[in-house]
């Protein structure tokens, strides 16, 4: 079946261009010219991914990705030409997938879109049962457990280690890491998220979990294997 995609975009030439581009590439493209068109289309149907302008008249890009967020996990990339990374870090702590900041060219959308696609079809396959001795997350209790057994994490070392999880395979800046898990800015001095790496590996290793390694990437932050999933 062709992806379904909602285009929400104020900009009449851009949203035609894009509709156009994506029509093309086989997919099935809704699109809104402002936030309030944007969403009553999130409630009405569903899509496989969502290309989402932070600026928009009526409700603004955030907005309507915090309504969208308290229903389903749609994955939403955000356009903007807003770059700093201050807004980039408060559209991922909000629920965004990816941001791409404008200009952007069709290669790098078409590239970004299509991870997301493939990431999100691996998600749905691990909503199946998963075989005896993975890890399994439990939101409520803000815990993993493998086998029956409770690795006991904090708060905070169980959003790092979702998190990380949600972008297993991708490389996390520090900055990134300290904004949307610890809701502090990074400062060099500030071993705090080394020392919850440094636990969630203790606690993972003592349940057995030691297919799932937190690795540091220099000059970068951390990123998640699983061995699980190769």
């Amino acid at each position: 079946m062709s992806p379904s995609l909602l285009l929400v975009e104020d900009d009449s030439r851009l949203r035609l261009d894009l509709e156009r581009h994506f029509c093309q590439r086989g997919f099935s493209v809704t699109t809104c010219a402002n936030g309030d068109q944007g969403l009553v289309a999130v409630h009405q149907s569903r899509f496989d991914l969502v290309l989402l302008d932070i600026m928009l008249p009526g409700i603004d890009g955030l907005s309507l990705l915090d309504d969208l967020r308290r229903e389903r996990s749609t994955p939403v990339m955000l356009m903007s030409a807003l770059g700093a990374e201050q807004d980039r870090i408060t559209g991922f702590t909000r629920g965004a997938d990816d941001y791409l900041p404008k200009p952007f060219s069709l290669a790098e959308l078409d590239a970004r879109i299509d991870a997301l696609l493939r990431r999100a079809s691996l998600d749905r396959a691990r909503e199946v049962p998963r075989p005896q001795g993975s890890l399994q997350f439990d939101d409520e209790l803000q815990d993993v457990s493998r086998n029956g057994e409770h690795a006991g994490l904090t708060h905070s070392e169980y959003r790092l280690l979702a998190t990380l999880n949600a972008h297993a395979g991708e490389a996390l800046s520090k900055s990134f890491l300290y904004q949307s898990v610890l809701h502090r800015a990074y400062t060099r001095l500030d071993r705090g998220l080394d020392v919850h790496v440094c636990n969630l590996r203790r606690k993972l290793a003592a349940i057995g979990a030691q297919q799932v390694q937190i690795q540091a990437v220099r000059g970068q932050g951390y990123i998640l294997v699983d061995a699980e999933r190769h």
